[in-house]
């Protein structure tokens, strides 16, 4: 069972349906009623699903690498780990935007191109690779059936025993601030909006950057469509002049035919009047026979 669920995620979804009848339908005939109902029950992936699972299967050192970053985020947000966690989120997210577009590429190059919004999907669904081990392990396999549930995330995880106790651990009071000594709230502010200051940045450089690959795609895209077009037309052009000159043929030979045809009529009636003519010389004749032998 497991060697043919891997085989039809395998095929791409306008092929799936097929390949999962002839499956059952084999079952059947072997008498395994419980097996064509297991493969009966396999649903048709969407084209993202498809899509990530392909990407699975093709790329096997990004996968590898893929979990051990979701092991790692997994385990900075159980330990409360700050530093590390902001490092590994920035990273997950050039990580993902990554391998969602290497997915649309493979999905170009096995003949099942998908769209913008299926490569976000692609997105979403390597987010919940990493926030879940369990959906990590069958996307890894390349037989995730389904998108996983939006709601997966980092957010549910249990800090480990002891990470939790410092966070809310109340500090001891500090001497009042000394007049004409800075503050410490601006310098904080500051700091906060540096820092939203550079998320902004990279989402902004990030954005940027799907928008030049999607940009190269298309460009790519129009390229192969136009140098498909293109033999196509020539093949246009050629079967045009073919057409017109079997229109000039054809008006040709039809002239031909009417001229023949009245040819054909005006020999048709002489001959007719010279059978009437000879008929009726016949006749005389006959008569100017039968005259003689009665004298």
């Amino acid at each position: 069972m497991d060697a043919i669920t891997r085989e039809l995620y395998g095929l791409r979804p306008d092929e799936f349906t097929a390949g999962r009848d002839a499956y059952v339908a084999r079952a059947r005939a072997a008498g395994e009623s419980v097996a064509a109902k297991q493969i009966k029950a396999l649903r048709k992936p969407t084209l993202a699903v498809w899509a990530a699972n392909l990407l699975a299967r093709s790329e096997a050192d990004q996968t590898r690498r893929l979990l051990e970053l979701g092991q790692a985020l997994r385990e900075a947000h159980r330990t409360l780990a700050g530093e590390e966690l902001r490092e590994l989120s920035h990273q997950r997210h050039e990580v993902i935007a990554a391998m969602a577009g290497q997915a649309r590429r493979l999905a170009d190059e096995a003949g099942q191109p998908i769209t913008e919004g299926a490569q976000h999907d692609v997105e979403q669904i390597l987010h919940a690779v990493l926030a879940d081990p369990d959906t990590a392990q069958t996307w890894a396999a390349g037989v995730l059936a389904k998108p996983p549930p939006a709601a997966v995330g980092f957010e549910n995880l249990e800090p480990a025993p002891g990470t939790a106790a410092p966070r809310t651990k109340k500090r001891p009071p500090t001497a009042p601030v000394a007049t004409g000594a800075p503050a410490p709230g601006p310098v904080q502010a500051d700091t906060r909006e540096e820092k939203r200051a550079r998320a902004r940045v990279d989402r902004t450089s990030q954005e940027y950057q799907e928008a030049e690959e999607e940009l190269a795609l298309a460009e790519k895209e129009l390229t192969r469509s136009r140098a498909r077009l293109e033999p196509l037309d020539q093949q246009i052009a050629t079967l045009q002049e073919q057409l017109q000159t079997a229109r000039e043929q054809h008006s040709h030979y039809a002239t031909e035919a009417d001229t023949a045809l009245r040819r054909q009529q005006r020999a048709d009636k002489k001959a007719r009047t010279a059978r009437t003519a000879a008929e009726e010389a016949q006749k005389a004749l006959d008569e100017l026979h039968r005259g003689k032998r009665r004298r």
